[in-house]
């Protein structure tokens, strides 16, 4: 999408083999892949290296432009870590600003995620955007039921979030960037 053309997008990894890069489109020169393991635990070091170095790459007329930062921080991370050092860390706070926070949820597994990965209640409650992937799969009247108690149960954990349906095609970069939360 346009509105993403200036952007850098950093990967946070997890696994033995990294795979997530892959997925993006785009220049190589925007994908900064974080393989040490979760985001959260790496804060103090990977993160803050790789945002310095976007601006010093951008200060030393290496990056053209450069309009947003994406940090993907997989449903395993606790996004506490990740917010304090972007709105807390001396530097980074003069030179960036937070824009929100969005959250995927899967419309299949989302309830029984929440129910078991304490992490990913923490992500819905902190979001500014929640993002239902996968309700193209809700299918039987079963699933719907638990669709609607799912979507009920993210109202409570943040009310202030706009839940978005990425399938059917809610989830723009217009509904999702420059929210000016922040």
């Amino acid at each position: 999408d346009p509105a993403l053309a200036d952007a850098a997008v950093i990967i946070n990894e997890f696994g033995e083999v990294g795979l997530d890069h892959l997925f993006v489109e785009g220049g190589e020169e925007g994908i900064v892949e974080l393989s040490s393991g979760c985001l959260c635990c790496t804060i103090r070091g990977d993160l803050v290296t790789t945002l310095e170095n976007l601006l010093r790459r951008l200060d030393n007329g290496r990056t053209e432009r450069l309009s947003r930062v994406v940090i993907e921080t997989t449903g395993l991370a606790d996004p506490a870590p990740v917010l304090h050092t972007v709105m807390q860390h001396p530097y980074l706070v003069m030179r960036y600003q937070l824009d929100g926070v969005v959250t995927l949820v899967d419309a299949v597994n989302g309830m029984t995620t929440l129910d078991t990965q304490i992490e990913a209640v923490k992500q819905a409650a902190v979001a500014d955007r929640l993002v239902v992937t996968k309700s193209d799969l809700i299918d039987t009247p079963d699933a719907r039921a638990r669709f609607v108690a799912l979507k009920t149960r993210l109202r409570v954990l943040n009310p202030a979030a706009a839940i978005l349906d990425a399938a059917a095609g809610e989830a723009s970069p217009a509904k999702l960037l420059e929210t000016g939360l922040w």
